[in-house]
C-alpha cells in the first residue's frame, strides 16, 4: 500500500523527515518496505539558482563563446563561460552552480564542475530549458522575468514541489490502516500529536421524488447502506492536484467523478461507487442476491456467471454491480453521464471475500471490504465525496441522504489486566502508560481498577477483539526495541547462521554434476611413481613413498588426481565407453620440509562426444569450453563471481587456464597433453579440471543479495576488434568494465577470426555489448556516446583496430 507524505500531512502536521516517519511507522507495526521521492522535475533543480548577468564580453580565445560574470547572491560574482547567442548584461538567468547535477530532457545526467574553457575559468553554467529538464528548446539560455533576489533557489521560482511515497507492507489484520487517515491515526499515537481533520461539509438536502430509492433485502451481507443522488453533473478531467494525488500512489486518473471516489477510498479508507443514475431505470436500488449462473458483464468487459451467494446492487432484478468488488459495464460513469448515484456502504467481510475469490477479482475496494471497514464512516465519506463532486463537477443534490442501518454494529468490549500485560510483554509496564496508550488509540476506558481495565474498542479496529490484541497495541506503542532480550530465555536466543556442512556441500555439488550428466568415480590414492617422474610439475622430492609397498604399481601416494582418473578413462574406453563425463572428490599428498600435506580436490574429466548423433542434430566432440562451462556452474553455485584468469603453465596441459581468487589458484583446467594421455594408452582428447576444494568451500557465502529487475529495455551493440594475438578476451573484458560507462551491463564474444584477411600476428574478436540504464530508456545519443568511449579505450589500451 502506497502513502503520499504530502497527502498524509493533510491529516496530521509532521515535522519529522520522511526517513524518520518511515522508521516510526515500522516501529509501530506498519512496516515500510520502500521510500521514494517523487519530483515533478528530475533532480528538483537542486543546485540551480537565479543569477543576474553583470558583465558579458567576447571570449579572447573563441569566437562563439562569451566570457561573463554572474551575481548568484555570493560575496563575489562567479565567472561563467557561455556559448548562447542571446546572453546579455542585465538578464536574470538560471545558473547551475559548481557541484549541481543536471538532468537534461535528453541524455544522461551530468555534474557541473569548475573548469577552464579555452583558458578561461568557468564556475557554473547558464542553462537553457532543455538542459535542466524544463522543456525541449535549445535556442538559447532561459531568460527569467522576476524580481526575486539573486541566489534564490530555482525551485522556488518555478514553484516546484516534491512528494515522498511510503510503501507499507500492510499485514492482513490492519485494515484500519489501509488509508491515509488510518496511517495518520497511528502516527497521532506514535508522535502524541493531534489530528487536523478538515471540517465535515454541510450538504443541503430536501425531499424529492426524483431521488434514487434503496431497498436492502440481504441485511446480513449489507448491514449499512448509504447513498445520495446528484444531478446536472459535468463529467470531465480532474484538476491537476487531484490527478497528482492519485498518480503518486499509482492510481490512474479517469474522470472527476470516479477520481473523487478513489480519493475518498485512499484518503479515508471507505470504498465508494458512483453509478450513472440514468442506468437505474426503475428509480430504485435493490441490494440482493440473484439466481445461480445469472449472466453479468463487469467493468472489465468480462462476461461472468454469478453465484447464488454473490451480493449484487440491482436495478430491480437486473444486476448493476458486484457489491463491494467491481461495477457493471452498463452503469459506469462516462463523459455522457449527467446524473450520478453515490454509494457508500458497509458490507460483510465474509460476503465480499466469497465473491472476490469466486470470480478471482482483486480490487482496492474488495481488499478493504474483505478485511473489514468501519461501519461508522459511511455517511462521513459520502458527505465529503458529495461536496467534492459539487466542487469539481458541479451538480445539485436530489432528495435526501439514504442511510439504512437497522442493526448497528456494536463496538467490541475487552477486559485487560496489568499482570497479563507484564507477563506477555516480558517487562513491567506502568498502568499510566497502558491508559495513555488506550487514549492515544481512541480505545475508550469504561471502567478501571487496580487489577486492570474494561475497554471499548472503536468500530474501525476490527482486529482488536481479545486481551492479547490489547496487549499487542501496548507493546507496539511502547516499542519492540525497548524490550530487552533476556539471555536466559531460550525463546529469545538469536542463533548464528548455520555452519557450513562439508558433507552437505559435497553432496549438493555432486547433485549439480550428476544433473549435468557426470558420473562419480572413486580411485585409489596409491599409484606408481612413474607418473610423477613424467611431469616436471610433480617434484620427485614431494612424493610420499610407502615403506612396505604392495607392488611397484602402488608404491607412492599420488601428488595429482590426474593419472588415477586417466586410468578410469582408459578402462572405460577399452570397453567401448568412449563418451565420458566423470568427477571425483579426493586427496593429494605431498612431502614438505615440515612434514606432510594432504590437500582436498574436486576433479573433472571430459572426453569423447558431447552427445550421440540423432535426427535433430549432429554429434560433436567435447571441447575445452564444455569443461569451462561446468567449472563456472560450480563456481556460481558457491557464489564465486569475482575471479581472474591466467594461462596454465603445467606441462601435463597442452593448453589451459588458471582461475584465481586474489592471488590463489582456485582451478587448474585444460586439455591433457597427448604425451600424458598416452601414458595410460588413451588416444582421444581428454579435458581435465582440478578445483581446490578447501579454498572453494571457504568462498561459500550464505548471504543472498537481491535487486529488482530493471523495467527499461536492454540494448545490444556489436563490435569487431582486430588485436594482437597475445591479447585475450579476458583483457578486453577487464578494460571494458574498468573504463566504460555505468550503462555497460555485460559483454560476450560470439566469434574469433584468424586468417589471411588480417595480419599473421593478429586475431579478430566479434563482441556483443549489452547496455541498460536502470532509470530511463536509452536514447541513440546515449548509446552512441558509450560505444565511442569503448572504441577509444580499446584503441588506447590494447591497440585495437575497429572493423567497420
Amino acid at each position: 500500500m502506497k502513502i503520499s507524505l504530502s497527502w498524509l500531512k493533510e491529516f496530521i502536521e509532521l515535522d519529522a523527515s520522511p526517513e524518520a516517519i518511515s522508521e516510526k511507522l515500522t516501529d509501530i507495526g506498519l512496516e515500510v518496505e520502500h521510500l521514494e521521492e517523487i519530483e515533478s522535475i528530475p533532480g528538483g533543480l537542486k543546485g540551480l539558482v537565479i543569477g543576474e548577468l553583470i558583465t558579458c564580453e567576447p571570449h579572447p580565445n573563441a569566437d562563439r563563446l562569451k566570457k561573463t560574470t554572474v551575481d548568484i547572491g555570493a560575496d563575489t560574482p562567479s565567472p561563467v563561460v557561455c556559448g548562447a547567442k542571446n546572453v546579455a548584461v542585465g538578464q536574470k538567468v538560471l545558473v547551475a552552480t559548481v557541484g549541481a547535477t543536471l538532468y537534461p530532457s535528453q541524455g544522461e545526467p551530468f555534474k557541473i564542475k569548475k573548469a577552464k574553457i579555452r583558458g578561461e575559468v568557468s564556475e557554473g553554467m547558464i542553462c537553457a530549458e532543455d538542459e535542466v529538464g524544463l522543456g525541449q528548446s535549445h535556442e538559447g539560455i532561459l531568460v527569467l522575468d522576476t524580481d526575486l533576489p539573486n541566489g534564490t533557489p530555482a525551485a522556488d521560482y518555478f514553484n516546484l514541489s516534491s512528494d515522498h511515497v511510503i510503501e507499507i507492507g500492510l499485514t492482513p489484520n490492519r485494515a484500519d490502516a489501509a488509508s491515509h487517515y488510518g496511517v495518520a491515526r497511528d502516527l497521532k499515537a506514535a508522535f502524541k500529536q493531534d489530528l487536523q481533520l478538515p471540517p465535515l461539509p454541510k450538504i443541503e438536502t430536501r425531499p424529492s421524488e426524483d431521488a434514487i430509492q434503496v431497498e436492502v433485502k440481504d441485511k446480513q451481507a449489507c448491514p449499512r447502506y448509504s447513498g445520495l443522488t446528484i444531478k446536472n453533473v459535468k463529467v470531465a478531467t480532474s484538476p491537476e492536484w487531484l490527478q497528482n494525488r492519485l498518480k503518486n500512489i499509482g492510481i490512474q486518473p479517469i474522470n472527476n467523478v470516479v477520481d473523487v471516489t478513489n480519493y475518498i477510498l485512499h484518503g479515508w479508507g471507505q470504498p465508494m461507487h458512483a453509478f450513472d443514475a440514468d442506468a437505474i431505470s426503475t428509480g430504485k436500488i435493490v441490494v440482493q442476491t440473484l439466481p445461480e449462473n445469472t449472466a453479468f458483464t463487469t467493468l472489465d468487459e468480462k462476461n461472468r456467471k454469478l453465484s447464488a451467494h454473490d451480493l449484487m446492487i440491482c436495478n430491480g432484478n437486473e444486476g448493476l454491480c458486484l457489491a463491494g468488488v467491481l461495477g457493471g459495464l452498463s452503469s459506469g460513469v462516462t463523459e455522457k453521464t449527467t446524473r450520478v448515484f453515490l454509494e457508500s456502504a458497509y458490507f460483510s467481510p465474509d460476503s465480499i471475500r466469497k465473491t472476490s475469490q469466486h470470480h478471482q477479482i482483486k480490487t482496492d475496494a474488495a481488499f478493504r471490504y474483505e478485511r473489514g471497514t468501519d461501519p461508522e464512516i459511511t455517511m462521513v465519506a459520502l458527505k465529503r465525496a458529495a461536496a467534492l463532486i459539487q466542487e469539481l463537477a458541479g451538480g445539485e443534490v436530489v432528495g435526501e441522504f439514504v442511510d439504512l442501518y437497522d442493526a448497528p454494529v456494536l463496538p467490541f468490549q475487552v477486559s485487560v489486566t496489568y499482570a497479563h500485560v507484564n507477563r506477555l510483554i516480558g517487562k513491567n509496564i506502568e498502568p499510566e502508560e497502558v491508559k495513555e496508550t488506550m487514549r492515544l488509540l481512541d480505545i475508550k476506558i469504561l471502567k478501571e481498577s487496580q487489577e486492570g481495565l474494561e475497554l471499548q474498542v472503536p468500530s474501525y479496529r476490527v482486529d482488536v477483539q481479545r486481551e492479547a490484541d490489547i496487549i499487542e497495541e501496548v507493546l507496539r506503542l511502547h516499542g519492540y526495541n525497548n524490550v530487552a532480550l533476556k539471555p536466559f530465555l531460550s525463546s529469545t536466543y538469536l542463533s548464528d547462521f548455520p555452519k557450513k556442512d562439508d558433507d552437505a556441500l559435497q553432496l549438493e555439488t555432486a547433485r549439480v554434476l550428476t544433473g549435468s550428466g557426470f558420473s562419480e568415480i572413486i580411485t585409489n590414492s596409491l599409484t606408481k611413481h612413474q607418473y610423477a617422474e613424467a611431469s616436471k610439475d610433480l617434484p620427485e622430492a614431494e612424493s610420499v613413498y610407502m615403506l612396505n609397498a604392495l607392488s611397484e604399481e602402488l608404491n607412492v601416494l599420488r601428488q595429482s588426481m590426474l593419472f588415477s582418473g586417466l586410468e578410469v578413462v582408459a578402462h572405460n574406453i577399452r570397453r567401448q565407453q568412449k563418451n565420458l563425463r566423470l568427477f571425483e572428490f579426493g586427496h593429494t599428498y605431498h612431502k614438505t620440509s615440515k612434514g606432510y600435506d594432504e590437500n582436498n580436490h574436486l576433479v573433472l574429466f571430459l572426453t569423447g562426444e558431447k552427445m550421440s548423433e540423432n535426427w535433430l542434430e549432429k554429434s560433436r566432440p567435447l571441447q575445452f569450453h564444455d569443461l569451462s562451462q561446468t567449472v563456472n556452474q560450480i563456481l556460481n553455485k558457491f557464489g564465486v563471481l569475482k575471479t581472474t584468469t591466467q594461462d596454465a603453465t603445467e606441462d601435463y596441459f597442452a593448453y589451459g587456464l588458471h582461475v584465481l581468487i586474489n592471488t590463489k589458484v582456485l582451478v587448474r583446467m585444460g586439455k591433457v597433453h597427448p604425451e600424458f594421455s598416452r601414458l595410460c594408452q588413451i588416444q582421444q582428447e581428454v579435458f581435465y579440471a582440478e578445483l581446490d576444494w578447501t579454498l572453494l568451500k571457504s568462498q561459500l557465502s550464505l548471504d543472498v543479495t537481491a535487486h529488482s529487475i530493471s523495467k527499461f529495455p536492454m540494448v545490444r551493440r556489436d563490435l569487431s576488434l582486430v588485436v594482437d594475438r597475445k591479447v585475450r578476451f579476458e583483457d578486453i573484458k577487464k578494460i571494458a568494465y574498468q573504463e566504460a560507462s555505468r550503462l555497460l551491463q555485460g559483454l560476450r564474444v560470439f566469434d574469433v577470426y584468424e586468417g589471411d584477411k588480417i595480419g599473421e600476428e593478429e586475431k579478430a574478436y566479434a563482441i556483443s555489448f549489452f547496455l541498460q540504464d536502470e532509470h530511463q530508456t536509452l536514447t541513440d545519443k546515449m548509446i552512441d556516446k558509450t560505444m565511442r568511449t569503448l572504441m577509444l579505450i580499446f584503441e588506447q589500451k590494447v591497440g585495437a583496430k575497429i572493423r567497420q
